[in-house]
């Protein structure tokens, strides 16, 4: 099953000024919480005291666009999408 935080649409601004162009979600079924995309994106992804996968920010801005589908397109479970 997909889950994602609840977060604007794509394309809209946040409110720290970076333009948002795509969503990261997770299918919390698949996920084995590898900790691959955490190790990529650290900023995006993290594994927290109890060796879940969290997504800290599902807006992803286009500064980290590349990184983050680089972290999805890795992922040995292929646990995780992007929302374009």
């Amino acid at each position: 099953m997909l889950h994602s935080l609840q977060c604007p649409p794509a394309s809209q601004q946040r409110g720290d000024d970076r333009e948002v162009r795509v969503r990261v979600e997770a299918d919390w079924d698949a996920c084995e919480s590898n900790a691959v995309c955490a190790g990529l994106v650290p900023s995006v992804f993290e594994i927290d005291d109890d060796d879940n996968l969290q997504i800290l920010d599902g807006d992803i801005p286009a500064d980290l666009e590349q990184q983050v589908r680089h972290a999805v397109s890795s992922c040995p479970k292929m646990a995780l999408r992007i929302v374009e």
